[in-house]
């Protein structure tokens, strides 16, 4: 009996830890907005800046989950309080630059992306940033801006096909037709069904031959 009580308190010291670590383990705000969970991300970060107002993390992480979930006022709003604790912050420049181009802000958004690449030239959203410029350029019908930005933004993630064929797409209005086509037959080697590449490189083809 005294052996079995024994082995008994043994096996409770030896599990009390990973008991207490699973009782105390705080919800994880970035892991949600990785699992794609925006929603319970954003409740997390709310109940954490409601326990500390200066807390920065969650203030950058409410803001990604917000800009999934479409809901661009409202992290705007979480960026403007980020900056206000972290003004140089260069997470909350990009994510302001993402509002104002979802918002439809186009000088706006440039002038914050610019920013971006100048305090972080090798930043982690770098690949982002260079596309958001693109589609910018592309908007204003400036193709040869835009043919710059999204060739630095396939530099920097090559295995993108809907980028290659937005790049494609503006050497295409921008008259560079043989480039286009160059361009449409990278995003199809990488996705044989983007109809857009399809579509993209029939007629750049079409264009170039003789008539």
């Amino acid at each position: 009996m005294k052996k079995t009580a024994s082995r008994f308190i043994s096996l409770v010291i030896l599990l009390a830890p990973g008991f207490l670590f699973a009782q105390t383990q705080r919800p994880d705000a970035l892991q949600e907005y990785k699992n794609g969970s925006y929603e319970q991300s954003v409740e997390i970060c709310k109940r954490e800046i409601a326990a500390n107002a200066n807390n920065l993390e969650s203030h950058v992480v409410i803001c990604w989950s917000l800009i999934r979930l479409n809901r661009y006022q409202e992290a705007l709003s979480y960026a403007r309080a980020g900056r206000d604790i972290s003004r140089y912050d260069a997470r909350l420049i990009e994510i302001l630059g993402e509002i104002s181009y979802f918002q439809g802000r186009n000088a706006e958004a440039l002038q914050y992306f610019q920013e971006y690449i100048s305090q972080a030239p090798e930043g982690q959203r770098i690949d982002m940033v260079y596309y958001f410029i693109g589609e910018i350029y592309i908007r204003l019908g400036r193709f040869r801006h835009a043919d710059i930005a999204l060739s630095t933004a396939v530099h920097w993630m090559p295995g993108n096909a809907a980028w290659w064929t937005r790049l494609a797409y503006a050497r295409e209005n921008a008259g560079d037709l043989a480039d286009a086509v160059r361009a449409y037959e990278r995003a199809l080697a990488l996705n044989a069904q983007l109809a857009d590449a399809r579509r993209g490189l029939e007629r750049a083809r079409q264009a170039l031959t003789p008539r």
